[in-house]
């Protein structure tokens, strides 16, 4: 049986009953019969934002990931530098 929720005086909606946690995040949308749907969202910090946009990115970031796991990696001095020292300046 669905859950039944009543709305309180400032038009809240406890939604624990279906399933929501302590600060969980949700997109709100209402459809023209007036359902109410509540999309999980996770947040991420902006910078990573273009890893989720670029299909290709995303790919390599992946298989940089896997090769890692597999003991294929090196160290790259312009990543490891603790200063400027190997940075080109182009």
């Amino acid at each position: 049986m669905t859950p039944s929720v009543t709305a309180d005086e400032r038009a809240r909606v406890a939604v624990g009953k279906a399933g929501a946690h302590k600060d969980d995040r949700y997109a709100v949308s209402v459809n023209a019969e007036g359902a109410i749907l509540l999309t999980p969202l996770a947040s991420i910090p902006k910078r990573e934002l273009l890893v989720w946009e670029n299909a290709e990115l995303r790919a390599s970031l992946f298989r940089g990931l896997a090769e890692a796991a597999e003991g294929k990696g090196r160290p790259l001095p312009w990543v490891t530098a603790e200063d400027d020292e190997g940075v080109d300046d182009e």
